[in-house]
């Protein structure tokens, strides 16, 4: 099990990313156009720069919605390899079927 603090940290970084998503994309757009004078592009890139750091969605690490795990984790299934292995063994996952020989 992570430690809880871990996993609270994450929920607030996907909450922020969350609300400044549009400011963010606003910003990147007037940064990338090219027909805009480079002075507001600038300013536009300054602006980007003052915003919380864990706005940014590459900050948000993938963890295990059942245990909070880091490491391991199976996007499709949002869990880590050892709560799949746990659940497929008690065939809570359709269509799983751990293999024993």
């Amino acid at each position: 099990m992570a430690k809880k603090s871990m996993v609270a940290r994450e929920v607030k970084r996907k909450k922020l990313v969350e609300q400044y998503a549009g400011k963010r994309a606003a910003l990147k757009a007037v940064i990338n156009d090219q027909e805009r004078p480079m002075e507001e592009r600038f300013r536009a890139s300054l602006k980007l720069a003052k915003l919380p750091r864990n706005s940014s969605a590459t900050r948000i690490h993938n963890r295990c919605q059942l245990t909070g795990r880091p490491h391991a984790y199976y996007r499709k299934l949002k869990v880590s390899r050892i709560m799949l292995r746990e659940l497929g063994s008690m065939g809570q996952i359709p269509g799983l079927v751990k293999s024993s020989w």
